[in-house]
């Protein structure tokens, strides 16, 4: 038995919650990884898991272990990286799941990173949510959640929020809201994420305000909510990350700058920080770097300031 590729199982089962996770992650049979941890219970002489039809649960003995397993692998990979193992240049394909807020901010910024490393390939996997990421075949992914999933590893890299916006068409014909409640006479573009879409919630200098808008085009998706923001459609509450060019570039301008917007953080996310290849490692850091870079322009009031509508009726 290789045990140190025995307690690699052991951890991954313990996190993910699942010998069948585990398998489909290290490319094994449900067989194979049940053998392994039989093999390390026969080395140990103790039982790591109670396991039941519905349901897999460790042992106390099993917990004992981890600790020591985990200790053992951290060493093992600070161990290979100072002796060069990891320095190796990143090759293949990595699949990065990313909202699609995010696409549009990193996607300009991607050849960077392919220019960096010439055998690297990366492949965006674009949608809203993202349940498991063994079972989608992600090795990285960006969420928008204040409660990752605690078997992945997640790493905060920003906060963001929704924001409303309007181009210069619709404020030359509607003139711009001056506080949250005038929306309603406005007409807005609904990104609909829920049956609470359409309420809009604010937080300013009276507390929370929560403003229930309308209008004629909704859409599942926030690039089409831009697009129709961008053509003039109305007044749409979109993520700053899709929009922050746009309102650098003055195509589209933020309404009600005094009025802050509910936040949310911004993890990357990825199922395991042993034996990350190279490859994945970079694209981490990339994201990591990306998303950090704008957070810190988001919070340069001078860019939001400069193309804040002051638009009269």
């Amino acid at each position: 038995m290789d045990l140190l590729a025995a307690l690699n199982v052991f951890v991954r089962v313990s996190e993910t919650g699942s010998f069948s996770a585990v398998a489909r992650e290290s490319g094994t049979s449900h067989s194979a990884v049940t053998r392994l941890i039989g093999q390390l219970e026969d080395h140990f002489g103790v039982r790591l898991f109670q396991r039941t039809t519905r349901r897999l649960s460790m042992t106390e003995d099993g917990q004992d272990l981890l600790n020591y397993a985990r200790q053992l692998l951290n060493a093992t990979e600070e161990m290979e990286g100072a002796l060069g193992r990891q320095r190796s240049s990143p090759t293949g394909l990595v699949r990065v799941g990313v909202p699609v807020a995010a696409s549009s901010y990193l996607i300009p910024r991607l050849p960077g990173l392919l220019e960096r490393y010439p055998a690297l390939s990366v492949e965006l996997v674009i949608g809203d949510r993202f349940g498991d990421l063994i079972e989608e075949r992600l090795d990285v992914a960006i969420i928008g959640s204040d409660t990752p999933d605690s078997s992945m590893i997640a790493r905060k890299v920003g906060t963001f929020g929704r924001i409303p916006v309007a181009s210069p068409i619709y404020l030359e014909r509607h003139g711009a809201p001056s506080h949250p409640a005038e929306l309603e006479q406005h007409t807005c573009i609904v990104h609909e994420r829920g049956p609470d879409s359409n309420r809009w919630r604010f937080n300013g200098p009276e507390g929370e305000i929560e403003v229930q808008v309308a209008g004629r085009i909704r859409a599942n998706n926030g690039e089409a909510v831009r697009q129709a923001a961008l053509s003039g459609f109305g007044i749409a509450r979109v993520s700053e990350l899709l929009v922050v060019d746009d309102v650098r570039a003055a195509r589209l301008y933020r309404l009600l700058a005094d009025y802050v917007p509910v936040r949310e953080d911004i993890h990357v996310v990825y199922p395991s920080r042993r034996h990350l290849p190279p490859r994945v490692r970079v694209v981490i850091d990339a994201l990591v770097e990306n998303i950090r870079l704008v957070t810190a322009r988001l919070e340069d009031a001078r860019i939001w300031g400069e193309n804040e509508a002051v638009w009269l009726v």
